[in-house]
This record gives C-alpha cells, sequence and structure tokens, in this order.
C-alpha cells in the first residue's frame, strides 16, 4: 500500500515544543495573576486596617476636644478666673524666660549681611504663643535690609520676615537708612540649654 503525503499542504509539526513554550507562558501569566490578587487583597486588608485606626484617631481627637471645651468651661467660670490669669501668666513667664538672648544673637549672626549692622531688638509674645521679635538695622542702602529679609526667610529660625518701617535720612553721617523688621522667631528645639535669658 502507497500513501502519498504532500507535505507542502500539511507541513510537520512539532506539537511538543508548542506547548511547552505557551504552556510556560501561560504559568507564567497565572502566577503573575496570582501575585497581583494577592497584592490587591493585600492592600486592601491593610487599607481597612488603616481606616479603622483613623477612626480611632479621630474619635480621640474628638474626646480631647471636648476635654478641652469642658476645661475651657471650667477655667472661664467667675470662681476660677483668677487661677486662670494665674496660669496664662505663669506660662507667657515660663516662655519669656526659655528665651535665649545668645542663641537669637548667634542666629542673627548668622544672616546679617555686611554693611547692616543691628540697632535694636525687642522680643514680644504674639497671638498663638509665638515669639516675636522687632528688629530696627541701619545701613547705607535700602538692598542691604533687602538681603537680610530673604535670608531671614531662607532661615529655618525666622518666618513671616517683612520691612514694617523705612526711614531715609540723606544727607547724615553714619547710616542714612534705618529699617524696622518684624519677624516670627522659632528657636532650636534641642535640649542642650544655653545661657541667656529675658
Amino acid at each position: 500500500m502507497r500513501l502519498d503525503i504532500n507535505l507542502a499542504t500539511r507541513p510537520y509539526e512539532d506539537s511538543r515544543q508548542f506547548w511547552t513554550r505557551w504552556g510556560t507562558g501561560v504559568a507564567l501569566l497565572g502566577l503573575f495573576t496570582l501575585l497581583l490578587i494577592y497584592g490587591v487583597v493585600f492592600g486592601m486588608l491593610s487599607a481597612r486596617k488603616d481606616r479603622v485606626l483613623i477612626r480611632e484617631r479621630e474619635q480621640q481627637i474628638a474626646e480631647r476636644d471636648q476635654q478641652r471645651v469642658k476645661a475651657e468651661a471650667t477655667l472661664n467660670l467667675p470662681a476660677n478666673r483668677s487661677t486662670r490669669d494665674r496660669s496664662q501668666f505663669l506660662n507667657d513667664l515660663f516662655q519669656r524666660k526659655a528665651f535665649s538672648w545668645t542663641r537669637v544673637f548667634e542666629d542673627m549672626e548668622q544672616v546679617m549681611p555686611a554693611r547692616l549692622h543691628l540697632v535694636s531688638i525687642q522680643p514680644t509674645m504674639a497671638v498663638g504663643h509665638q515669639l516675636e521679635l522687632k528688629l530696627v538695622v541701619a545701613g547705607d542702602t535700602r538692598e542691604h535690609a533687602q538681603e537680610l529679609v530673604r535670608r531671614m526667610e531662607g532661615s529655618q529660625h525666622f518666618q513671616s520676615t517683612q520691612i514694617e518701617v523705612e526711614n531715609n535720612q540723606a544727607g547724615t553721617a553714619g547710616d542714612p537708612v534705618r529699617f524696622e523688621i518684624v519677624a516670627t522667631y522659632v528657636p532650636e528645639t534641642d535640649t542642650a540649654p544655653r545661657k541667656g535669658g529675658m
């Protein structure tokens, strides 16, 4: 018996090689899909834990706010006003005593440009218990004061720096230009105390 096989119309196929290649690809794709599903499930469980933790923290914050409101209401009673006023006075006094002249002058020395000098400095307690410095500086040009403001804003110890008053006394001896500058002072928060107090 004779069989005629036309190889041109029915080419030889190696099915083992085909299934090996595609089977490996499908297996890798399935493994990658399983890893993605695991990542999504793990992320959802983590997000659920985070939401529970956020709700707990928000509840704690609300409880603290209620306690603060009750404490303020108690302090605002006529019988407790003297205690409240004394407490505020002592807190302000402690903050003033914590003020370090040495540290302020060291920080000012870092930002003070040449041909500009400090005439006076006055610390005051602003709203929100922030320490505000009122500086009077003198120099020969306005550009030096503007450079001081830029340097103070670039420093981590001074915020909201601005020139409030400028006095120009042309033709006078010494420094013809004088500026009043206001800035919020942020001292270092390290625990190493330095000498100096207000």
